[in-house]
């Protein structure tokens, strides 16, 4: 038996279903394509001449400096550390690393006396 008024589409038609499912489907993706062109943080990178274990310290006093103006790491700012672990020979090649991704400024250990300088 055929329905009194058989469905007519055309070849371009949708259906009501599939319309659904495209327009929820991006509604779900525009969030994440929004999130994915926002700018990226600017970076400072921290260069140390110990380990991250010996300036724990001063590493949590530098991360609450920065607070205080405004800047914290992972909101507005991103940190970038890297170690020496006491080996000078490697501090140029760090130091090159934090060059090449582009750090707005550089924090640097002296090792001395427990001093940060800024470069």
């Amino acid at each position: 038996m055929k329905p009194a008024n058989p469905p007519t589409y055309s070849r371009y038609s949708l259906g009501r279903r599939r319309f659904l499912a495209l327009v929820s489907g991006g509604l779900v993706v525009a969030p994440v394509a929004a999130h994915a062109q926002q700018p990226a943080l600017p970076v400072i990178g921290f260069l140390g001449t110990s380990t991250a274990a010996a300036w724990a310290g001063y590493v949590a006093g530098f991360r609450q400096g920065l607070s205080e103006a405004g800047h914290v790491d992972g909101r507005n700012v991103t940190i970038e550390f890297r170690w020496a672990e006491g080996r000078s020979d490697r501090l140029s090649v760090l130091a090159a690393d934090l060059v090449g991704r582009r750090v707005a400024v550089v924090a640097t250990s002296t090792g001395v006396h427990g001093r940060m300088r800024w470069r």
